[in-house]
């Protein structure tokens, strides 16, 4: 094998190559300067940049965020203004439920008051039909005819009489 001295090797490469850097450089730069040309024909066609876009777009999102912001804060205004409202009913019912029991309260007094008083007429009307039993039997073989009433009938009139004026006089 003969060995080639390194100084033949560049010359013969550089000769082989010499020609043609030039060309693919020129290559190139057309390449280059028609890309730049096909874009900027582009943008001119369309006749919209892509950075007018990228802010058209921003100013519609910032748009849509401002718009649902609004709807939200009405909305959240509304449920506000519901909620008091709720709130004040529901006071008025137990305003309305705290009356209520008192009302059943002073009802259940009344009725407790009430059964107390028909216990002591129960109680008085057992005395008097006693005591009317025991003086009754001499009168009835002399009078039976002169009474228009019987006497349990008489004596729950009385009573009942005397009731109307107890309860009058309590009122």
């Amino acid at each position: 094998m003969t060995e080639i001295p390194p100084s033949d090797f560049r010359s013969r490469a550089m000769a082989t190559i010499g020609a043609q850097p030039i060309a693919i450089a020129a290559a190139a730069l057309v390449l280059i300067i028609s890309g730049i040309g096909a874009i900027f024909l582009w943008r001119v066609a369309t006749g919209m940049t892509p950075e007018t876009e990228r802010v058209a777009a921003g100013r519609q999102v910032q748009a849509r965020v401002a718009q649902t912001s609004e709807q939200i804060m009405e909305k959240a205004k509304g449920l506000e203004m519901s909620q008091q409202e709720s709130i004040d009913q529901l006071q008025a019912v137990q305003d309305q439920l705290r009356a209520i029991q008192l009302l059943v309260a002073a009802q259940r007094s009344e009725t407790k008051k009430l059964s107390e008083q028909v216990g002591e007429i129960g109680s008085n009307l057992d005395g008097l039909r006693h005591s009317f039993a025991s003086t009754q039997p001499g009168d009835t073989a002399e009078k039976p005819a002169a009474r228009s009433k019987p006497a349990a009938r008489s004596s729950r009139a009385q009573a009942k009489k005397s009731f109307q004026k107890r309860t009058k006089s309590r009122r």
